[in-house]
């Protein structure tokens, strides 16, 4: 299997994103005139939608039932040039219908950590990722 994008420039410093017939727009331009996202940051969300894909997934599977999920990503970037990111925190926020699946939950994102998520793998070539699951 083989993943394109195409990337058109538009001006300055921003740029479109095509990929499956959908567009993401890149841009370098300051937070405050900003259109787009940040390149490294895309990392981040990539993280973020491979591992969620996985544990909802495998939960469906496992007949584990939830009333809220989202996942929250922050890097750490080094000092020097290129600067990349060195430390990588995920957290899982999750709401179980049912305190007991706690054991469940955690085999699930295991799995996704250390079987699934091809993002993850990646990161850990460059990156220390630092997992946590916070139950609300």
């Amino acid at each position: 299997m083989t993943h394109t994008s195409s990337l058109r420039h538009l001006e300055a410093e921003k740029f479109d994103v095509l990929q499956n017939g959908k567009i993401i727009r890149i841009d370098g331009a300051a937070e405050s005139v900003s259109t787009g996202v940040r390149p490294k940051a895309l990392i981040l969300s990539s993280l973020a939608g491979c591992t969620a894909i996985d544990v909802v997934d495998l939960l469906k599977k496992m007949r584990v039932s939830f009333s809220s999920f989202k996942i929250e990503v922050a890097g750490e970037l080094t000092e020097d040039h290129p600067k990349i990111y060195h430390t990588v925190h995920l957290t899982y926020f999750i709401k179980l219908n049912n305190e007991e699946d706690k054991s469940k939950m955690e085999r699930v994102v295991n799995l996704s950590q250390e079987t699934y998520c091809g993002v993850s793998a990646m990161i850990r070539k460059f990156a220390e990722l630092k997992v946590n699951i916070e139950y609300l």
